[in-house]
């Protein structure tokens, strides 16, 4: 039987890095967490620990900081894409970069530098790149999105056994934190653009659709964002099920016409799935 060495990858993790670009007395922010994984001809590093290939993660850390002052941070895809071709075209071992980007929103306060943390979702990109003439994908997203519709929502005609007590329901509450990634066809796009509209897709479908499960909530929302965005070809989400159960009030006298709920954070159901354009391109084969 023989062993040898599988799939593999190294870089630097969580990245923080804040620029500050200043206009005049006007300051903008930008506040990134980013990671760098790269991978290629690195056989020899793990098999003789031969470092000869090796681009330290220290230096792609000090990259990450220098690009952020020698181009600006502006479209975060943008920034993932000049950093991942970067790898790959300046190092002959390097044959493939994946950069992961997450965003954390600062709202300006009032008068010039002053701003407070923004408490919405997280932004997100992933970009893959085998180098400038090679192939390449960009995947925009957001985590930590939570919604909720206080009716709407029913669920009912589940499998039952002998384990069951969830009794079913006409009338729920429904929320859930949505983490979210849509793939885009190619590298050229009006990134913040089409974030923005992605983002109101998902919304607008969660807020219109009559739920009777969170997978079919999930489905519509794929699909708003994909029949919506003709530059888009794929959605992958992640949807807990932030469960609200009705408190019984009858000891106590009083009747609980769907007003009085605990929201119980686990266990919690966990409802994942894709949604795809039937000529979507294949997708890099470590995408997420």
């Amino acid at each position: 039987m023989a062993i040898v060495l599988g799939p593999n990858r190294y870089g630097k993790a969580e990245i923080r890095v804040v620029r500050v670009a200043r206009d005049g007395g006007t300051h903008r922010i930008r506040d990134l967490n980013v990671g760098v994984f790269l991978s290629g001809d690195m056989d020899e590093v793990h098999l003789s620990g031969d470092n000869a290939a090796v681009l330290t993660t220290d230096t792609q850390k000090n990259t990450v900081f220098a690009f952020a002052k020698k181009h600006g941070i502006g479209e975060l895809e943008e920034f993932g894409l000049l950093l991942a071709r970067h790898f790959v075209d300046s190092q002959p071992t390097i044959h493939h970069a994946r950069v992961q980007l997450e965003e954390y929103q600062w709202d300006r306060i009032t008068g010039p530098h002053s701003f407070v943390r923004g408490g919405t979702e997280v932004r997100t990109a992933v970009v893959h790149s085998d180098g400038s003439d090679g192939a390449e994908s960009v995947l925009s997203g957001l985590k930590d999105l939570t919604v909720l519709n206080s009716t709407g929502s029913e669920f009912h005609g589940f499998v039952r056994d002998e384990f069951t007590t969830l009794e079913p329901t006409n009338d729920r509450i429904l929320a859930t934190a949505v983490t979210a990634q849509w793939r885009h066809r190619g590298t050229d796009s009006n990134w913040d653009e089409s974030y923005a509209a992605a983002r109101e897709a998902l919304l607008g479908a969660f807020a219109t659709t009559h739920s009777r499960s969170l997978q079919q909530t999930l489905y519509a929302m794929g699909r708003r964002v994909l029949g919506e965005r003709p530059e888009l070809c794929e959605v992958r989400m992640s949807m807990p099920n932030k469960h609200h159960f009705l408190v019984d009030l009858e000891p106590f006298g009083m009747d609980n016409d769907n007003e009085v709920y605990f929201a119980a954070d686990r266990p919690y159901g966990l409802i994942e799935g894709t949604v795809l354009t039937d000529d979507a391109p294949d997708a890099p084969s470590a995408w997420t």
